[in-house]
């Protein structure tokens, strides 16, 4: 079992960054590729980033290639998203999530976080 508790959200102005955390409980968290996702109001949930068990590999969207980053620190039981000029297009939930390999559907992961509000106000 893993547990996941995101942070780090809020309301940041287009062109801002903000950093999500998201900490993982359980022994066994180095073991789980760990990707972020993202659901606005109205829209199915989307991948955004995803990172292999030993951060070797990352994956991410097209719509946010070049801006956000991916990485975690599994001394910390940590995921991380930074996330670099945001647009209002960002505007979403932001979920993270475990699998026992990276990917890119939602339906290959295991446990999910609860999920963190971002606003882009233009």
């Amino acid at each position: 079992q893993v547990q996941l508790v995101e942070s780090g959200g809020g309301l940041v102005q287009a062109g801002g960054s903000l950093r999500l955390s998201c900490a993982a409980s359980g022994r066994t968290f180095s073991s789980y590729a760990m990707g972020w996702f993202r659901q606005a109001p109205g829209k199915e949930r989307e991948f955004v980033a995803a990172i292999s068990w030993s951060g070797g590999s990352t994956y991410y969207a097209d719509s946010v290639k070049g801006r956000f980053t991916i990485s975690r620190d599994n001394a910390k039981n940590t995921v991380y998203l930074q996330m670099n000029s945001l647009k209002p297009e960002d505007t979403a939930v932001y979920y993270c999530a475990a699998a026992t390999r990276s990917s890119w559907y939602v339906e290959e992961y295991d446990y999910w976080g609860q999920g963190t509000q971002v606003t882009v106000s233009s």
